[in-house]
């Protein structure tokens, strides 16, 4: 791929596998081979992926993640400036969904440099595929916080979100996860926990989030995308409530309760604080 008419060079986001090597375009092979610069997310594991698609390439390969990928930008865009393009390519999927790349993305922008894509396989859609679940309409939420305090609010926020919803969760945290999303969107809310998608260990279990919950215990493991259905429409004031009563019951006063689900759901504060007081 060439530089740009006026000599300037491009940044090309490029999709790899996210599981079996066979789903990688003619296409990609084609960019990877004849790149100039490439920045892996992971360097050994990009490097074994060139090995597995049989493909040799001349490319100056720099690493590129989340620790470093705040200073090396500058570095790539220099490499922009000299008409130079830049070929990004995170471990599995595609860079900058939940991975490094939307950093150099911004900034090439900024500079007035092209930005183009390599599609390819994408677990987000991948798993919002094999779901089973509403599919017209869906969010992609990435990781929540790890913590539970934040991660329990998070969901809170999401409760009468009413798209299917995609999450990334890590198999450590999974039972954790599915436990809290049970807990604020509803033990019987379908959903479906995809693991190991397009590998031959590749398992999606469909069922409500409590038993999911249970599931998880026992079976988390591999790389996790986990598809929630939205919440079916509900009186806007009863959802409102609903959240104040959650807060309260975490310990969280009855004024400060309020103020913050006004705020986030836009509900009447003095009809929310009277029907808090009512349900009490």
């Amino acid at each position: 791929m060439a530089p740009d008419a006026d000599g300037r060079g491009r940044v090309v986001l490029a999709a790899t596998p996210i599981g079996s090597s066979v789903d990688a375009s003619d296409n990609l092979k084609a960019v990877l081979a004849d790149a100039e610069v490439i920045a892996a997310e992971d360097t050994r594991r990009f490097h074994t992926l060139l090995r597995r698609l049989g493909i040799t390439t001349g490319a100056r390969v720099v690493s590129y993640f989340e620790g470093n990928e705040a200073s090396r930008t500058d570095e790539l865009l220099a490499d922009l400036r000299e008409g130079r393009n830049v070929v990004v390519a995170t471990d599995a999927g595609m860079p900058s969904v939940s991975d490094p790349g939307y950093r150099l993305v911004r900034a090439a922008l900024e500079a007035g440099h092209e930005v183009t894509c390599v599609p390819g396989p994408s677990a987000v859609l991948t798993a919002l595929a094999v779901s089973g679940l509403p599919v017209d309409r869906f969010c992609f939420e990435g990781f929540l916080p790890r913590s539970g305090g934040p991660r329990r609010r998070r969901l809170e926020e999401l409760s009468a979100e009413p798209r299917t919803m995609v999450f990334f969760e890590a198999p450590h945290r999974l039972a954790d996860f599915l436990t809290d999303c049970a807990a604020a969107l509803g033990q019987e809310r379908p959903a479906a926990v995809c693991r190991e998608l397009t590998k031959p260990y590749e398992e999606v279990v469909r069922g409500g989030l409590a038993e999911l919950a249970g599931w998880a215990q026992d079976h988390a493991r591999g790389e996790i995308c986990v598809v929630v259905q939205g919440a079916p429409e509900r009186d806007s004031a009863e959802d409102a409530l609903a959240l104040v009563q959650r807060r309260i019951a975490e310990g969280e006063k009855l004024s400060a309760a309020v103020a913050e689900v006004a705020k986030l759901t836009g509900a009447n504060k003095k009809q929310l604080y009277q029907a808090a007081l009512d349900a009490r």
